[in-house]
Formats: structure tokens, sequence, C-alpha cells
């Protein structure tokens, strides 16, 4: 593509996404399908050139970082709590899907062979949560389900990707099942464990950096060096990026060390918006370019075919979510997992399994060698992506609210609790400084009116519910503190960081309320004081 051509198609995109995330806001419908709509809208522009996004581009360039960044900011807690049904969606779903779509393509296509309808199957099968969860996290959804649909497409997409392989390897060449077991276990092994050794050394590296641009360079270029490598390796990229992120997500740098917290959180928020929805607007687009090229079939025959792969990618789907519960319950720890997850739940999650990029991606990967059909089932896929974006996310508001599902007031008073036994701690904290004389009185006495006054206020949010409250809580007033008490700042800034943490630990609050109140001590911590730790 000219120097021309690509500045067009990348203006066309970033006007879509401009006017999809205004139109998404006005009318409360996921940006993903606007995204999506206004993209194929406009590659019926005149004068547009051709987009065809190589899948080299979107497996190597857009899903490493989105892969990793989702498993940094991963819960590990709720993920510990609800690893049976993730393991179920994101495995033994995939599977089942993988086999189900699979077969209904080997009847359907008759020139397919059993590879590439396996191929095919792998495709289709894995989530995209972006939408879904955009949703419920708009709407105050219960966290759970959040935690099920974010965890399943984490893994997911390594399981679909091993299956293709494995498939794309049976279509070149002759293909056993013991060398299928081999390359199973060479690929999600070699995976996990090179992403753990990634892990490993990077958490080391960023021990001796301290400037914030160079935190956010190795933050960014991690995620590639997890995933390129563990590929030419002949293991799984996906595994490598998400256990790596996953690891040093949990053993106590976060994203970024504290003295660039703040800045790296705020890149890596903007990546992640322009990498999902420019992979929205590519979809739309590439779809346009799809839908000239039916295979060699009549549109009827595409429609019937595109409306029973469809079908099965749904049904499926919901059928296994609400009756896996007796399966469920044969592992470990299945049985607790089950507890307070019933039907309207699991209908939600059922209905919450939208297709995106990933999966076109893939299709667009399957090898000429697959046969005549191979340029239907990239047709077939993209058009269950529209399928599954357009026909079911809008069901979810509807579901959410009329299952009494939305927990916003629940969520914001666990800010709100978080806030008060945050303050207390500080309270503490200084008393004992204070008695310790390790503060003089003024200072102690111009924190610890702070510190009441936002108690007050706290108190007085958790008794209303306002819609304001909690707004600017930990943000930083300096005027009027005495000189040299920045010092003291940062300890009972840490005072606050450690009552949070216990909260985490005990399951009072969620991996999502320590983030949004952490935030709020970032702004709050002394920058003169701020160190990597």
């Amino acid at each position: 593509m000219g120097e021309d051509r690509l500045f067009i198609v990348l203006l066309v995109v970033a006007i879509v996404v401009l006017l999809a995330r205004a139109l998404a806001r006005r009318l409360g419908v996921p940006d993903a399908i606007l995204l999506v709509v206004l993209g194929i809208a406009a590659g019926f522009m005149p004068g547009l050139p051709t987009v065809t996004v190589s899948p080299r581009v979107v497996l190597l360039g857009f899903l490493p970082p989105l892969v990793y960044h989702a498993a940094f900011f991963s819960a590990p807690r709720e993920t510990r709590t609800n690893a049976v049904p993730i393991f179920a969606l994101a495995v033994g779903l995939t599977l089942v899907t993988t086999a189900a779509v699979a077969g209904t393509a080997y009847v359907l296509l008759p020139g397919t062979g059993w590879p590439a309808a396996i191929a095919l199957g792998a495709a289709v099968a894995p989530t995209d949560a972006v939408a879904a969860t955009s949703v419920m996290q708009r709407l105050g959804a219960a966290p759970r389900l959040v935690t099920i649909l974010e965890g399943e497409s984490l893994i997911n997409d390594g399981v679909a990707l091993t299956v293709f392989g494995l498939a794309v390897e049976a279509i070149n060449a002759p293909f056993t099942v013991g060398h299928g077991v081999v390359r199973l276990v060479q690929v999600v092994v070699g995976g996990v464990a090179y992403g753990l050794a990634v892990g490993l050394v990077v958490r080391r590296v960023r021990r001796w950096i301290s400037d914030p641009s160079s935190q956010i360079i190795v933050s960014l270029i991690t995620p590639y060096i997890a995933y390129v490598p563990a590929e030419s390796l002949g293991a799984s990229g996906v595994l490598a990026a998400v256990v790596s992120g996953f690891y040093l997500g949990t053993h106590g740098e976060g994203l970024l060390q504290p003295a660039s917290r703040l800045l790296g959180m705020t890149f890596w928020r903007i990546l992640t918006f322009l990498l999902e929805s420019a992979l929205f607007v590519l979809l739309g687009l590439e779809i346009r370019e799809l839908l000239h090229q039916p295979g060699g079939k009549s549109w009827w025959d595409v429609a019937w075919i595109a409306l029973a792969v469809s079908v099965v990618v749904i049904g499926v789907r919901v059928v296994w979510e609400l009756g896996n519960g007796p399966i469920a319950d044969l592992l470990p720890g299945g049985r607790q997992s089950q507890e307070g997850v019933g039907w309207r739940q699991r209908l939600v999650v059922g209905l919450a399994g939208m297709r995106g990029a990933i999966s076109l991606a893939i299709a667009l990967s399957i090898p000429a060698a697959a046969g005549p059909d191979r340029e239907l089932m990239v047709l077939l896929t993209a058009l269950v992506v529209l399928v599954t974006l357009v026909g079911q996310a809008p069901l979810l508001p509807v579901l959410l609210r009329r299952f009494g599902l939305v927990e916003t007031d629940r969520r914001r008073r666990e800010a709100m609790t978080a806030r008060q036994a945050a303050a207390n701690a500080a309270l503490v904290r200084l008393d004992e400084m204070a008695s310790a004389d390790e503060v003089d009185e003024r200072t102690a006495d111009t924190f610890r009116q702070m510190l009441e006054l936002r108690l007050e206020r706290v108190e007085y949010f958790l008794d209303e519910m306002d819609e304001d409250g909690g707004e600017g809580e930990g943000r930083r007033e300096d005027r009027g503190e005495p000189p040299g008490s920045q010092r003291v700042r940062a300890e009972l800034v840490r005072a606050q960081r450690a009552k949070l943490n216990t909260l985490y630990r005990k399951g009072k609050i969620g991996a999502a309320t320590v983030r949004q109140v952490g935030n709020e001590l970032d702004f709050a911590e002394p920058v003169s004081l701020r160190r990597p730790t």
C-alpha cells in the first residue's frame, strides 16, 4: 500500500473511531458495534483504497500488548476463585465449539477435509470480551461476571491458536495422533515456561530502572519479547505473553514502579484503546472486501451456511453454560465455584460470547492448501463476527437490568468503605508517629484535620450515596501544609496502601476498588519522595 493510500486509510480509521466514540456515549451502544458497522459503511466510500490487513499484523502487532495488558490487570484472587468456570469456558467450551463448527463445516462444505474444517472451528471458537465487558462495566454489572469473561478471553485465544496450528500442520503434511500430542505439550508447556522466564528476567531488570520513559519502553517491549521468540521456538506466544503479564502484575511492581506509575497507566490506557478501536474498524473495512468474494457460492448459499455456523456458535455456548453445572462439580473446587451462580448469570455469560478481530486474523491465516473453500471460510468467519457483535451485544444491557444483575451502588459503596478504612489507618499511623515524636504537633494537627475532614465527607456519601461521591477523594492539596511535611504525607500514603492490600487479601474489597483508590493515592503521594520499590 502506497504512502497516499496508507494516509487515507489511517485518516478514515481515526474519523470512524472519533465518530463511533461520540455516538456510543450518546446511544449507550458498545463501541465495538459502532466501530465495525461504521467501518463497513466507510468501506463503501468512493475512492477508498482496498483494505487488506495481513493476519501477521494482527497476531504480531496487536495481539501481544492486548493480551499482556489484560493479564497484567487481571484480578488474582477473583481469577483463582472463579478458576473452574473460567477453565470450563476457556478450554472446554473452546474445544467443544471447535468440534461442533468443524462437524457443521464438514457436512455443509463437502469439499472440505477435517483439518480445514477444524481450522475454521478454531477461528470462530475464541471470544472477544471487549464488547461484552465494556457494556457490563458501564452498567456496573456484578464483578464476578466481568472476571469470568475476561479470564475466558485471556486463555481461549491461546487454546484456539494451538488447535489452529495443529490443524494447519495437518493440512500441509501427514499428521499422526502421537505427533499431535507431542506438539501440544511443546506448545503449551513451552509457552508457559518461556513466559515465566521472561517475567522473572523483566522483573529483575525493572528494579534497576527509575526513569519513567525507560520504564514505559520496557513495559511496551515485554509482550513482544514474550510472544515473538516463543512463536519462533514452536511454543505458544499468546500463553507466553499471558503468563509474563500475569506474573509481573501479581508480584508487586505494578505496570510501572511508583515513580512512573501514573504516566504509565495513562500511556497503556490510551494504547489499548487505540489498538482495540483500530482492530474493530479494520475488521469492518475488511468485511467490505470479503463481501465481494463469496467463495464461488451464491449469496443464498453463503447466507444460510453463515446462519447455520452462527447458530452453532451461539447455541453451543448457551447450552454449555446452562448445562455444565454437573460437569463442573466433578472438578476440584467446582461445587464451591458454582455457589451464587444461577441460570440468570449463566444465560448472561452464555450470550456474552461475541467474536472479534482475532477470529478474522486466524481465519485469514488458513493456508491455500485448505482447498477451494478457503475464501468462503474467511467470509463465514467475518459474518459470524458480525452476527455475534450486532446480534448479541445489544441484548446484554436488557438482560442485566431485567435480571437485576446491575450492582452500581454496591461497587460505589465498596469504594467508599475502602476510602474510609484507609483514612482511619492513616489516622492511626499519624498518632503513632506523634507519640514517637517523629512529627511535630503542628504538622500532626494539620494532617489530622485533613484526614478527619475526608472521613466526614466519605461518611456523608456513604449515607447519601450521592452520584458524585468519591471523586477526588485522594487528590493532593499541598497548600497550607507545614514545611517538611512531605515525609509525613508519604508515610500516611504507605499506611493507606497497606490497609487496602489487607482489605483485598481478606476479601473485603475487589481488585477494581484497589486500583481505583490506589490511583487516588498516587496523586496524594509527594512527587519528590516517589521512589521505585
